[in-house]
Order: C-alpha cells, then structure tokens, then sequence
C-alpha cells in the first residue's frame, strides 16, 4: 500500500505587529488606512465625553448666525479622527507621544465629510538607551474632495524591534516656535459682527484679555477607564498602551493624550466660552502620564493676541495646561522641569469676536 504525503506550504504572516523605530526612513510618506465619514454622532459621543459647550459646536443656528452653513464638527474632534489613522503606522509600538508643532486646522470639517489621513516622515534620531528612537511624521487631513482640512506635525517615541539594529544618520527638523497670525487660516464667511454673546454664555470679547493674563478654570473632571478607552476606541486608535495592561511595565493603561487635550480644551470653556475655533497649534507636550482616577483640572495663560481681516473676529494665542492637581499657575520647578502634576502644557491660537 502505497501512501501519499501532501506538503504544506508555509503561510505567509497575514497580522500586522506595526512598524518599529529601524523601519522609519526620512522621506518615507504612508497612506493610512480606513478612511472615515462623520456625522452628527461624532457630535454627539464627544459632548457626552467631555464636558464641551462652545456654542459655535453645539447649534447650526449659531453657527449660521456667524457666517457658516452649519455647525461644524468639533475642531478636536476632527483633529482625533486624523490622528487616529496615523496610529497603526506610527504609534502602534510608541512609548509615549512626545510633542506637536506646526498644527493649522484649514477647513471646518462637517456632518458627511469623509477624512483619511496622509504622514510623511520629517526625522528620525535613536535615543541613547540604543531602545527606542524618537520618529517625526508630518500629518496631512484629507477630505472626500481631496481638500486639506488640517495638517500638523507630530514626534513620537517607538521600540525598536531589535536592539542591535543600526542606528539611521540622525534628522532633527527645524521647527518653527509659534506660528504667526499670518498663517493662520479663517473659514471662509466667518464674521463674528452679529455675535450673540448671551447664548455663547460669557461676555467676554477680545479686548478683555491682556497678554500675560492667567485663567484658573476652576472646574475638574475626574478620568474614568471605561471612558477614555472609549473615547480612544472612537478615534480609532489603536496603540497598545491604551488598551493592553502588559503592554505597560506598571501594568497601568495610558490614558490617550488627545483625551487630556479635549478635557481639558472643555474646561477652559470657563472663562474662555467665546474662544469658539482652533486654528492653529504652535507647540505642545505631555509632560507626565495620565491614569484612570486622576482628576483633571486646566488653567491658561493669554500669550499673544492679534487681529484678522474677517469681520469681528480676533486671535488669541494661548497657553493650555492640564493638570492632577496642585494649585494653578504652577509650570514647572526650579530645576526647569515640569511639575510633577503636570499633564499637558499646549499652545494654540483660537478666534474670538472682537
């Protein structure tokens, strides 16, 4: 009897374990997957996640009354929806998200727009631990007709896959401090002349705010796990520290830092109500990790101010910092650093009616 043996042909790896530090090539552009349209249940799950109540946000007849067709999708939120795609390439195998430069938000992003996002890396540097490197990627937001509705440029720190792999030639890009008034982009028929101040729920206006003002924003929120793994799980993002306790040394799950920002962007709606649009993100870092439990507080720090050409309307640039606690206006202690509570300290330029 005769008997037949079938060879079986190696399958190829169909899983994606993500990209580490050594795959990172200066110049490299990726096209994220899963492009992804939004509509008014985006609105919905991030005033139910965060305390938001800018009314420009909240009612197309506000929005209408300031010059646009509709309310458009929170700033932040579409912000969370391009970093989200980028996180499967970049971030899957992060450390820790470092910093952000050169954001500008270019178009608003409305109910039925369809977003994808688009990175090319700018930098790459190996840390000194010969573990992990530092990747830069600059990010492009795309909608349905190919039109940029917002780009900045993000660093992030990734294992390497192999410790002993070599090092690329180190690239550090030169970014620029703060952006100008003059990059900024005003959506096109924003005019804050008609502004109804008492349904946006404060008086204060452009003029009000001086340059070196502090804004304690009084309120706190403390973070819960179930909510931040499904803000995180919203957005898309998939990094692993979020989710997977092994995944941390402590065991803990980091919460997303873009959920520090949305929380803490939420809070100063007291004292900053009229600060209605995000349009530019100068720089930013977090500086300690933040955990379920922890509560959040925010207080802000008026850096510059400038005019537009739109009618009614001002720029604001400010100083955002999230906090766990301690007394407000505390940045950082005498050896330079961050304080230890300390979450987030971001700097962006908003439009307020003058």
């Amino acid at each position: 009897m005769s008997v037949t043996t079938t060879m079986t042909k190696p399958q190829a790896v169909k899983t994606n374990a993500g990209r580490f530090f050594e795959d990172y090539r200066v110049g490299m552009v990726m096209d994220h997957a899963v492009p992804r349209t939004v509509s008014g249940g985006e609105r919905a799950l991030y005033h139910a996640l965060y305390p938001a109540r800018h009314a420009l946000y909240s009612s197309d007849q506000f929005a209408q009354n300031c010059g646009l067709p509709f309310s458009p999708l929170d700033d932040m939120a579409a912000f969370h929806v391009v970093f989200g795609k980028t996180v499967p390439d970049v971030s899957l195998n992060a450390v820790a998200n470092l910093g952000y430069a050169q954001g500008r938000w270019l178009l608003p992003v409305y109910a039925g727009d369809t977003l994808r996002s688009r990175s090319e890396v700018i930098g790459v540097k190996q840390n000194s631990n010969g573990k992990t490197g530092v990747v830069y990627v600059r990010t492009t937001g795309l909608n349905q007709r190919d039109e940029t509705v917002m780009e900045y440029v993000r660093w992030v720190m990734v294992r390497k896959r192999d410790a002993d792999a070599p090092a690329p030639e180190p690239v550090v890009p030169d970014l620029p401090k703060a952006l100008t008034v003059s990059d900024l982009v005003v959506p096109s028929g924003l005019d804050f002349s008609n502004y109804d101040f008492d349904q946006a729920g404060e008086a204060h206006r452009w003029g009000d705010y001086q340059v070196g003002e502090q804004i304690d924003h009084v309120d706190g929120v403390t973070i819960e796990e179930a909510e931040h793994m499904m803000a995180t799980r919203l957005w898309q993002n998939t990094a692993k520290v979020h989710f997977d306790t092994s995944a941390r040394p402590d065991g803990s799950r980091l919460i997303y830092g873009g959920h520090v920002i949305s929380m803490a962007r939420a809070l100063s709606f007291n004292g900053l109500a009229n600060a209605q649009m995000v349009v530019g993100l100068n720089a930013g870092a977090h500086a300690n990790p933040c955990l379920a439990g922890d509560t959040v507080r925010a207080w802000s720090e008026v850096l510059d101010k400038a005019e537009t050409a739109a009618p009614g309307v001002g720029a604001l640039r400010l100083r955002l910092v999230a906090t766990k606690g301690g007394a407000p206006f505390n940045l950082r202690t005498d050896d330079g650093k961050y304080a230890p509570e300390v979450l987030l300290d971001l700097d962006y330029w908003v439009l307020i009616p003058v």
